[in-house]
């Protein structure tokens, strides 16, 4: 395994030919008839996804809230084990916006990175350093701060003028000059914001962007991707939830067409086609 979350990274996009995130968001209300008997219905349905999407997807990002509402991290963790056999190089991302300071940063950082054995887990900045170092402290782990997200109510505060700039902007710029000695950080950007994202790629192309909101969230594929690609072509964590997981009722030749019908048009917009003969994404909605 190479010893950087970077090189960690890399390989998850190589191996995958994707900048692909899916997102693990199991909603019992949702899923398929066949599946609302099984005993461990989150991990039978996460099954379903991993085993649809294994050939597609760079990272996972299981949303940890649906599964401790329902008491079933065990079925998290096993979920977590089933992508380590499918899909031995993806990413493992625990959403789960954590953000204290001191012991309980550190108990925090075990949850995700001992128990979960997740790679990375997405972090709210807003206590500041001592709530954010903890998850940066092993070069090989990643933390995704959240930064300028995908909901709308993330211009209330994220887009706070100050000395000039949005503080959203602030936050970017303090992680990356103080907090990122490891290149073992990302920020979440989310998709639904293309002109916020194209600022934040010129201010920081060394940074990699963790963007949600395509698919379910109305994000324009095409836009998010032309303000985020670094000189790579890369940079980007593309993720979608509801739109791939849902799709076709939640059957697994519905998940694998979503997945695979993202997976093109990523790959697609990584070449720069003039705006006149980019395809279109067809918007699914949960």
């Amino acid at each position: 395994m190479p010893k950087s979350f970077g090189e960690r990274l890399k390989l998850a996009q190589q191996v995958s030919g994707s900048l692909m995130c899916v997102g693990l968001d199991p909603d019992p209300a949702k899923f398929p008839k066949d599946l609302q008997d099984d005993a461990s219905p989150l991990a039978a349905f996460d099954r379903r996804i991993i085993d649809a999407t294994a050939d597609f997807a760079a990272a996972y990002k299981p949303q940890i809230a649906f599964y401790s509402a329902l008491g079933a991290e065990q079925q998290l963790l096993a979920s977590i084990r089933y992508i380590r056999e499918r899909a031995p190089a993806a990413l493992v991302i625990l959403d789960a916006k954590r953000g204290d300071i001191g012991n309980t940063a550190a108990a925090y950082v075990h949850e995700a990175f001992d128990r979960y054995g997740a790679d990375a887990v997405t972090v709210n900045p807003y206590m500041g350093e001592d709530s954010v170092r903890p998850f940066l402290a092993r070069p090989e782990r990643g933390a995704l701060l959240l930064c300028r997200t995908s909901n709308p109510g993330g211009r209330d505060f994220q887009n706070l003028m100050l000395d000039g700039l949005p503080l959203y902007r602030h936050v970017a710029k303090h992680a990356a000059e103080h907090w990122n000695e490891h290149g073992n950080l990302m920020l979440v950007v989310g998709a639904t914001v293309p002109r916020e994202m194209a600022d934040l790629r010129q201010a920081h192309p060394e940074l990699s962007f963790l963007v949600p909101g395509v698919g379910a969230q109305g994000g324009d594929l095409a836009a998010l991707m032309s303000a985020g690609l670094d000189s790579q072509g890369a940079g980007l964590l593309i993720s979608a939830s509801r739109s791939i997981i849902y799709a076709g009722g939640g059957s697994s030749s519905g998940i694998r067409d979503a997945a695979a019908e993202l997976h093109a048009a990523i790959n697609f917009n990584r070449t720069r086609p003039s705006e006149t003969s980019r395809p279109t994404l067809a918007r699914r909605h949960s």
